[in-house]
């Protein structure tokens, strides 16, 4: 759902920093090459994801639903020289696709996949994270949270994509992916040890910020 005019969207792009050349090759990629399109990230979505990074300078970051690699090369753009990116995903033909796209990067250390259920996975990830994207099935937001959350830092974020759900959060009859979708929502700004803000970018960010 696009929550503003078109001409005020592409004024924004106009006004905002080029994403970078392997990127905008990515994206070209996955729009002629790849179903559901959409679930890209974006330039201006993958501009602010990549600001983030850099203002926090993560050690460690966790992305939650890789799909094609857009996201988690943005987030990567902010990591600490030593630091890794995890990127979780169960869809191995997208994640072929991310794969070619790391190995071409100056990242390709600093990125590590893995092929699986995320509910398996993530309690099996040792280290402690500065910055989360969970971008993956809506219906366990909830549960990614309940993992996660005390595997981040104070002072870490967790952002958490498609959280307005073209709109259909607002509506009174919801389906399953909607209301789990409004009990994370719920969910993550009653938690006493978060604060909060829902930005309307696109599809909804939801970022929240440990405090406690």
């Amino acid at each position: 759902m696009e929550f503003i005019p078109e001409e005020i969207n592409n004024y924004s792009l106009t006004h905002t920093e080029e994403e970078p050349k392997l990127l905008a090759e990515l994206n070209r990629e996955t729009w002629a090459n790849v179903m559901t399109p959409r679930m890209l990230s974006g330039h201006l979505q993958g501009r602010i994801l990549s600001m983030f990074s850099k203002m926090v300078n993560p050690k460690n970051i966790i992305e939650i639903g890789t799909y094609t690699g857009y996201s988690a090369l943005c987030m990567a753009e902010g990591l600490k020289n030593d630091g890794e990116l995890h990127t979780l995903d169960i869809n191995e033909e997208y994640t072929s696709i991310a794969k070619r796209y790391f190995d071409r990067s100056k990242y390709a250390k600093n990125i590590k996949q893995h092929i699986g259920h995320a509910l398996n996975i993530i309690p099996t990830l040792e280290c402690n994270f500065q910055l989360a994207f969970i971008d993956a099935d809506k219906e366990n937001y909830s549960a990614y949270l309940n993992l996660i959350a005390d595997k981040i830092d104070l002072y870490g974020y967790i952002i958490a994509d498609n959280v307005l759900w073209s709109g259909k959060v607002t509506q009174k009859e919801k389906d399953k992916e909607t209301e789990a979708l409004d009990l994370y929502n719920k969910k993550v700004l009653a938690d006493v040890r978060f604060e909060t803000i829902l930005l309307p970018v696109r599809d909804g960010l939801m970022v929240s910020r440990k405090i406690k």
